[in-house]
């Protein structure tokens, strides 16, 4: 059976007390004129994190929502990702100072902050955590991980972190992208594992197998992908500016999809041939 959840329900990160709500919101290409609203609109949906990136350019409009929802600062999630190192150690380390106080002001935190991509190379992926245990050292931020990590670049990271495993590690995870090998590698060493583009970015939506699952529930596709994620125990990331959509992906904690009917998504897996974004490397 399908473990009962709630929109409240978190995961505790490893080796750590902090702890993750299981329903994340998404910010990717949310226009800077529109994502303050629709963070202020996912949050009054029951949403409690949210997930932004220097990449995204819309850390600030975070921060706006967050200070305008009228919900304690203590009671969100706020995360985000650094893509590149700057020039030296301390201008990547002023970097992701930066994107702190764009969220959460001088004196503020970030609760998870991420290394977003393994493009910089080794040692620009050893500059960027090591920037961030210094973050995290100082308490600017909660937690620290990964993002788009293999199994090779998780292995890498023991030569030089203090802080092993990662917190988290988000990758494209949906049913035709299930990354297998570096799911069960997170799994075994107890990191969290985030699913982005959880929804497909709607490219699956006519999908048969998925469209007819939809109906046997009375749900949207959409509501299907996010409860798959949620029973895998991933953290799916849905994100909309549209307000009734971010209302309805938030609607998820009302049915359970059986263990026959996961075992048809499982199914749909394509490996690297599903992913719309990145399959991650292992080796």
């Amino acid at each position: 059976m399908a473990p009962k959840l709630s929109i409240a329900d978190v995961l505790t990160l490893p080796k750590s007390t902090v702890k993750i709500p299981r329903l994340g919101f998404g910010v990717y290409k949310s226009p800077t004129n529109q994502c303050e609203e629709s963070c202020i609109n996912a949050i009054r949906a029951g949403y409690r994190h949210i997930d932004t990136a220097q990449l995204y350019g819309n850390e600030a409009e975070v921060g706006h929502a967050v200070r305008k929802c009228g919900i304690d600062r203590k009671e969100l999630f706020l995360t985000t990702k650094i893509l590149t190192p700057g020039d030296t150690p301390e201008e990547t380390y002023k970097k992701a100072l930066e994107s702190v106080r764009k969220i959460d002001g001088e004196e503020g935190y970030v609760d998870l902050f991420l290394v977003h991509s393994t493009g910089s190379g080794a040692e620009g992926r050893k500059d960027m955590w090591l920037a961030l245990e210094r973050l995290f050292a100082e308490g600017k931020t909660r937690a620290i991980g990964v993002s788009n990590y293999g199994v090779k670049h998780m292995e890498e990271m023991k030569a030089y972190a203090k802080t092993w495993p990662p917190h988290v590690n988000q990758i494209e995870l949906h049913p035709w992208c299930q990354q297998k090998t570096a799911a069960a590698y997170c799994k075994e060493h107890g990191i969290i594992l985030e699913a982005f583009c959880p929804l497909v970015r709607n490219k699956k939506a006519s999908n048969t197998v998925l469209v007819n699952l939809a109906n046997k529930y009375g749900k949207t596709t959409c509501q299907i992908l996010i409860r798959y994620s949620l029973q895998k125990d991933w953290v799916p990331l849905p994100k909309s500016d549209n307000p009734d959509r971010i209302k309805a992906n938030a609607e998820v904690f009302d049915f359970d999809i059986t263990d026959d009917d996961m075992a048809v998504l499982d199914g749909l897996d394509e490996e690297a041939g599903g992913a719309i974004v990145k399959f991650v490397g292992n080796e």
